[in-house]
Order: C-alpha cells, then sequence, then structure tokens
C-alpha cells in the first residue's frame, strides 16, 4: 500500500515502519523520544464499522502491552492512547532487534553466552506471558529487542494478542516462534531448545517453562 504524504499532517512524525494494519513513526512525547503506532481505516469498510473495529483493536493491544509488564515482562512503556486518531504513542527504546543480533551470529560466528542468555529470556518471557494467560500472537525475533546497556529482552508489537489459557492457543503462539528461529536464524543451532530445555518441541507443550 502506497503512502500518501498529505496523511502525515504532523512534521515532527518520521515514518520506520509501515504494515497492512498500521504505520510506525519514530516522534517526541513530552521531551522523550517515542513511538507512534497508528491503525488507519480501511476504505473497502463502511465508515462506522471501521472505526469500531479500529478503535477496538487499538484498545486491545494497549491492554495487552498493559497487562504483559503486570505479568512481569518487559514492553515499551505505554504514553497516551488516542482514540480519535486510532494511535498508540510508547517508548522507544533503544537496542537491536534479536533478529538483527542472530543474523549478526550467522555472518560472524555465535557468540555462545549473549546467545544462551537471550534465549533464556525468551523462554522466560513467553513463560510469564502464558502463565498470565495472554498469547502474544505475533512472537518472532522481529518484535523482541535487546535494550541498550543492559541487554534486556523486550517484547513488542501487541496487534494481535489476546487472552486465553488455551494450551492450543499457546501451542500455536510458540509454533510461530519456532517457524521463525528455524527459517531465520538456523545457523545459530537449536534456539528453540534453548529457549525451553528439557523440551524437544514447543508444540508438544504449549509451554516453554
Amino acid at each position: 500500500m502506497e503512502i500518501d504524504a498529505e496523511e502525515v499532517k504532523d512534521s515532527s512524525l518520521i515514518l520506520i515502519k509501515q504494515g497492512a494494519e498500521a504505520r510506525v513513526f519514530e516522534s517526541n512525547f513530552v521531551g522523550r523520544r517515542s513511538i507512534v503506532k497508528e491503525r488507519f481505516s480501511k476504505k473497502y469498510r463502511h465508515p462506522t464499522l471501521d472505526s469500531k473495529l479500529t478503535l477496538k483493536r487499538l484498545n486491545a493491544e494497549a491492554r495487552c502491552m498493559t497487562k504483559a509488564r503486570r505479568l512481569g515482562v518487559s514492553t515499551p512503556v505505554l504514553y497516551a492512547v488516542d482514540p480519535l486518531l486510532h494511535s498508540l504513542t510508547f517508548e522507544y527504546v533503544e537496542g537491536p532487534s534479536v533478529k538483527d543480533v542472530f543474523l549478526e551470529f550467522g555472518l560472524h560466528g555465535i557468540v555462545e553466552e549473549r546467545l544462551d542468555d537471550i534465549a533464556m529470556q525468551i523462554g522466560d518471557s513467553i513463560g510469564k506471558l502464558h502463565d498470565g494467560g495472554l498469547i502474544h500472537g505475533d512472537l518472532t525475533t522481529s518484535n523482541m529487542l535487546l535494550r541498550m546497556g543492559t541487554n534486556q529482552l523486550v517484547l513488542i508489537d501487541f496487534g494481535l494478542s489476546f487472552t486465553s489459557t488455551l494450551p492450543e492457543d499457546k501451542a500455536v503462539d510458540l509454533y510461530v516462534l519456532e517457524r521463525a528461529l528455524l527459517s531465520m536464524h538456523s545457523s545459530c543451532g537449536n534456539v528453540v531448545k534453548l529457549c525451553s530445555p528439557g523440551t524437544e518441541s514447543p508444540q508438544s507443550s504449549g509451554h516453554l517453562r
């Protein structure tokens, strides 16, 4: 989908990424570097229905991100929810994605200690989500950041998240992660096993711990 430059009314917004459901901008929130995620309207839907669906998904994402933090999972701090512009404003997390770190391992060799630490943090974070009945919905290494200075894992993009205690939903969540690791990061070895020691496959248990 092409971007209409006229739609970007605030010159302080710098477009970083556009997906099927939303645009992501870098911005500034009361003096703090921030991210703005704006869900845009779908022209093929009736305007009233589109507005209701967009607002429902916006609020669901905000609730899931907040719940994840309450469960002890590191996520960006949510600063604001704008129901009129259908946008979320949250903390800008400085640091590389796990995807970039793992691809670097593939090119220049694995740093075992760092790989083990990242894998353990992934397993711990997902275990906390699932214990609390929260499904992320898009567990890929692109949606995991490593905070600069601390190497703390930060989960982002809760746009597909929902609450569920069903083992099947947890298993699907883990299957998405497994496929992402196998397809993108096979050179890093069996990262799934490092995330879930003693578990042959995330599909078998629906849980990483």
